[in-house]
């Protein structure tokens, strides 16, 4: 890679969120880090990501309203967002989906299965420059 792709894992369980950096900074991407869901919101309103991780069940703000907003903002609309979720209620992936969520792994997640959904949509993610602006679409 000649500039790594950035990824959002944002996730209230420290061993989940320290099991994912270490897997995806493994593969050579780099990786920020949120633990509540407003700073993820943060985050992902006011910059560049090339793929956001996004847990389902977050204290505050949870990840389906984050995930939602996101994807009225222009600089996050086409960003691709895998939500994640120890709840494997179908319900759940179809409300992940409606709201904008480009996939839906369960947790826990078999390793290789979670790198190869990673690498699909960081292979979809254009390479052109980064948008700056935050404003809504």
């Amino acid at each position: 890679m000649d500039q790594k792709k950035k990824i959002l894992v944002v996730d209230d369980e420290p061993a989940v969120a320290s099991l994912m950096t270490f897997l995806l900074t493994r593969a050579g991407y780099n990786v920020e880090n949120a633990f509540t869901g407003r700073t993820g919101m943060d985050l992902g309103t006011t910059r560049k990501y090339d793929l956001i991780l996004l847990d389902v069940e977050l204290p505050g703000i949870n990840g389906l309203d984050i995930c939602q907003e996101l994807k009225r903002r222009w600089i996050a609309y086409q960003t691709p967002i895998i939500m994640l979720s120890g709840n494997h209620l179908e319900e759940r992936r179809a409300k992940a989906m409606a709201v904008g969520a480009s996939d839906f792994i369960a947790k826990p997640f078999i390793v290789d299965d979670f790198l190869e959904r990673v690498a699909y949509y960081i292979a979809l993610t254009p390479t052109n420059g980064n948008p700056t602006t935050t404003e809504a679409v």
